[in-house]
């Protein structure tokens, strides 16, 4: 079973300059994934797809492979994640390569570990899942929103109205770190999610978005905490 790990990394990032390859807590934000990748030693590719010479020479120094470079069109604004994948696995195709396993690392995800990934390959090939990713609660729950009508508040579900906080369901959103899927699977859905799908949930301290100032602050407040106290996980 041939497994191909791909980091997408494009370089016009709007919110934050470059912000692949800045700076996280003494290395390029990158090589975190491309080290979590290689030190699992699960795949048998761990390669970076951009478009940009400074992220692909950085990312092969730190032991990625770039044996291509993604089209403009991958790599324009309204390209997906989806469009990223499929173009580096037809890619490889044409070059006679073929794999069974995908995962996608995001390049801005420095709480991704060798261990998380291990476990949640796992998890997903004990359970006989078609994908598994990470997901984490949220912080409040959703079920007791607010929105706004001509300077009035109101419940967007007023039947939760009186129901304690901790008797409703936890709700989780999509951690943003890493997708793992069977490529069969891919291909046809276009999709690292469906009706068998696995999540792996991550404490708040393992999740952040890297997308302002502020954001890369608590990330690197976040990533010392982690690093001195182990967060506990719990996967489904």
């Amino acid at each position: 079973m041939k497994h191909v790990a791909i980091i997408p990394a494009r370089g016009g990032s709007k919110r934050l300059f470059k912000k692949n390859i800045r700076f996280f807590e003494g290395k390029p934000v990158i090589a975190y994934s491309i080290e979590a990748a290689l030190q699992s030693n699960l795949f048998d590719e761990v390669m970076v797809s951009t478009e940009d010479a400074d992220i692909a020479e950085i990312s092969i120094r730190y032991g990625a492979k770039v044996p291509f470079m993604r089209s403009a069109k991958a790599a324009d604004d309204f390209a997906s994640t989806t469009d990223v994948i499929l173009e580096v696995l037809d890619m490889y195709q044409a070059l006679g390569l073929f794999f069974d396993m995908v995962t996608c690392i995001y390049s801005t995800a420095p709480f991704v570990t060798p261990q998380k990934l291990r476990a949640s390959f796992g998890i997903m090939k004990n359970k006989g899942f078609d994908s598994i990713f990470t997901v984490v609660a949220f912080s409040y729950p959703v079920q007791r929103g607010l929105e706004i009508h001509d300077g009035k508040m109101r419940m967007i579900y007023p039947k939760y109205k009186n129901i304690r906080s901790q008797d409703l369901s936890t709700i989780y959103h999509d951690a943003g770190q890493f997708y793992i899927s069977k490529v069969d699977f891919f291909r046809k859905s276009h999709s690292f999610w469906g009706d068998n799908t696995g999540g792996i949930i991550l404490s708040e301290l393992e999740v952040q978005d890297l997308d302002t100032e502020t954001d890369w602050i608590l990330a690197e407040m976040k990533y010392r905490l982690m690093r001195e106290n182990e967060a506990t996980k719990n996967y489904i």
